[in-house]
């Protein structure tokens, strides 16, 4: 990994930059096969699944027999496993519900907010080189707890643990489309597939795009996303043979992720590079990491406050602050997806069964966008009741407001009711 050694202010951007992503081209190929799912609906998800996939598809939906027996294909271990992550998850977004607080702006006026589960969500699990059951979980389990009426799973893959923590999370409705045009089915609905107002999960370039051209049509996503990334903020305190585990576990999932190391020590960041060829040379997906190393770098600073700056500017996905005031450093930070304190919480504790959410923003969002919570999948609702007392005390307030702005219908609708 490429060391910049204590750089300017004015070189922070160019050394924060990501892997260049050009949606132009993407998009124009991914606009046909939506407008192709919206008009045709089933008949062009199959042709896609055969064109794409390799595949021909009788029915779109999951046989009811092949998820019921995936329990079965599981090894004992794997399953306590995902019933283990469930469990955190499921406790940790539980504690997310707000219930109703009544507030008294005035004598007689009362105001209060109520939370709905989003009637309609889709899920999207791709099939890709890893089985994402883990991220099954992290959206089944707070649409769950949230009470949506109808969440619609698509994935192109039939792998038992992907089938299981859906039956965990009380999904039923799975059907067997990936890609762009997955997220078309979900957002325009087609015979087989219902239409949902809400579409979740990660997934490739194509997969993004189509997220981000349907929101563009008035269907919501779960946020915007490109490829997985980490940060580490490491000092001396840190185990090298750690950092660099963790690093790894970022660039193993592709080779546009990317990950950056600051520090403040240059022996750190020496035995950080020692143990990444170490541990690279034995990973399986190998490939993959060492071309996402390409796109990444160590950054050594002289001072704590310079590297705060850099990992505020970049906003990262996951925070790692391996330091020894790891949590006093955490206040400081108020651009990250995610943060993991301290020598013994790897980012994939995170991603697979602490309990916190592993959808995140990323390429930089995280200035911006919260990480997927229970909030997302529910709305807000206001409420508000006035009595007669109350529309008394602050009528005359409404109408000289409504009179300033010229809409007297407003000030009518007041006037009406104090009689005047």
């Amino acid at each position: 990994m490429k060391i910049i050694k204590f750089p300017e202010v004015s070189d922070y951007e160019a050394i924060l930059t990501r892997p260049v992503q050009d949606f132009s081209v993407i998009e124009q190929r991914v606009v046909p096969i939506l407008a192709q799912v919206k008009e045709r609906g089933d008949a062009a998800l199959k042709e896609f699944a055969l064109a794409f996939d390799k595949v021909s598809l009788e029915s779109l939906t999951m046989p009811t027999e092949q998820i019921e027996q995936a329990e079965a294909s599981l090894t004992t271990e794997l399953k306590q496993a995902i019933q283990q992550a469930y469990s955190n998850i499921r406790t940790f977004h539980e504690a997310q519900k707000q219930a109703p607080q009544k507030i008294e702006t005035m004598t007689g006026v009362t105001c209060w907010r109520k939370s709905v589960g989003i009637d309609k969500v889709g899920v999207y699990i791709p099939g890709g080189t890893a089985p994402l059951f883990s991220t099954v979980l992290m959206l089944g389990i707070p649409a769950q707890i949230a009470g949506c009426r109808e969440v619609v799973l698509c994935t192109p893959s039939d792998h038992p643990a992907i089938l299981y923590a859906a039956a965990l999370c009380g999904i039923t409705k799975i059907f067997r489309v990936g890609g762009a045009q997955a997220i078309a089915a979900m957002a325009y609905g087609t015979e087989t597939i219902p239409q949902v107002y809400k579409i979740f999960g990660p997934g490739n370039q194509y997969v993004t795009a189509a997220k981000m051209l349907v929101n563009k049509e008035g269907v919501a996503i779960d946020m915007p996303a490109g490829p997985s990334e980490v940060a580490v903020y490491a000092d001396d305190s840190a185990n090298p043979a750690f950092v660099a585990a963790d690093l790894l576990s970022q660039a193993e999932h592709g080779i546009d992720s990317q990950v950056l190391l600051v520090s403040t020590s240059e022996s750190l960041i020496e035995a950080v590079n020692v143990e990444l060829e170490k541990q690279l040379a034995v990973l399986p997906r190998a490939e993959f990491a060492a071309k996402a190393l390409e796109n990444s770098q160590a950054v050594l600073v002289s001072t704590e406050a310079i590297a705060l700056e850099m990992l505020n500017q970049y906003a990262a996905e996951h925070l790692i602050l391996s330091v020894a005031n790891a949590e006093e450093v955490s206040d400081k930070i108020y651009n990250a997806g995610s943060i993991f304190l301290g020598n013994y919480t790897p980012e994939s504790a995170g991603d697979y069964a602490s309990g916190t959410n592993h959808t995140l923003p990323t390429n930089g969002f995280a200035k911006a966008y919260s990480g997927v919570s229970l909030d997302s999948f529910v709305k807000k609702i206001t409420i508000q009741h006035i009595s007669q007392e109350g529309i008394q005390t602050l009528g005359n307030t409404i109408i000289e407001m409504a009179e300033a702005e010229s809409l007297q219908a407003h000030a009518n609708a007041v006037r009406v009711r104090l009689g005047i």
